[in-house]
């Protein structure tokens, strides 16, 4: 009893596109549907050696790679829009602006702060009045640390 190279590589083909949802690094998918394609090929009658099968694999697999790589990380990961970069800037948000949402009294830690849509604790060294921009400076945990805005007008001063 011979076991059908249609049934093969669809099992291949499957084996490879379920191994992507273990290591997404959105590869192996496309593996798995140039395993597919040979599938089709093979069923067609177009393909009937093994050579000719992992001709037409390789080279399915690498053009829907080359191809498709990107439209699909996106679609499954989203992009980065412009004012973003790695980890959404929360591994380093140093030199952001934020909306002080609570006034913030120096050495306490009762104020906070709008960033990113988000409201966040953040203290200061200096006090800040509800309403008025601030910049981080560090993060302590999961507070900012901020300094008045020196270019916001209702802080008085300029730089």
């Amino acid at each position: 009893m011979s076991i059908s190279p249609v049934l093969v590589w669809f099992l291949a083909g499957l084996v490879l596109i379920l191994l992507e949802l273990a290591a997404p690094g959105v590869i192996l998918v496309f593996f798995g549907l140039g395993a597919w394609v040979v599938v089709a090929t093979t069923a067609l009658g177009l393909t009937g050696g093994l050579t000719s099968q992992l001709l037409v694999f390789a080279v399915a697999s690498l053009l829907l790679l080359v191809l498709l790589r990107r439209w699909f990380r996106n679609k499954l990961h989203g992009h980065e829009s412009a004012g973003q970069s790695g980890a959404d800037n929360l591994d380093n948000p140093a030199g952001d602006l934020v909306t002080v949402t609570v006034a913030i009294a120096p050495g306490s830690d009762s104020g906070r702060v709008e960033y990113k849509g988000a409201t966040w604790s953040a203290r200061s060294e200096t006090s800040i009045a509800g309403g008025q921009r601030a910049r981080i400076i560090d993060t302590e945990g999961i507070t900012l640390v901020v300094t008045p805005d020196q270019q916001d007008p209702d802080t008085g001063s300029k730089s």
